[in-house]
């Protein structure tokens, strides 16, 4: 059963930083195209960071376009995204998505909560 298991949330003050980690199991990250998203109270899900061919491409949102980055560890087949000069308006929960290139299908991690607060 493929899984995918977020971790590295927590508390930061603003301009602080965090690496979010998502280790696969069964499915191989490179093979996919990777995204973080993140959700907070009452706001629709934002897709933040997307990675394909084990980071060859990468894009953001312009909210953090500068501050986060997305990378993989293929030895290790994680995904990570290291946020910097971390803002209140970047607490949320995050999420770890796996989409298929060339299959319809579609797998999410559990979410790691991030808050950024004094």
């Amino acid at each position: 059963q493929v899984q995918l298991v977020e971790s590295g949330g927590g508390l930061v003050q603003p301009g602080g930083s965090l690496r979010l980690s998502c280790t696969a199991s069964v499915l191989t990250v490179s093979s996919y195209r990777m995204n973080w998203h993140r959700q907070a109270p009452g706001k629709e899900r934002e897709l933040v960071a997307v990675s394909t061919n084990a980071g060859g491409t990468t894009s953001y949102a312009e909210s953090v376009k500068g501050r986060f980055t997305i990378s993989t560890d293929k030895a290790k087949n994680t995904v990570y995204l290291q946020m910097n000069s971390l803002k209140p308006e970047d607490t949320a929960v995050y999420y770890c998505n796996a989409q298929g290139l060339n299959i319809p299908v579609d797998y999410w991690g559990q979410g790691t909560q991030v808050t950024v607060s004094s």
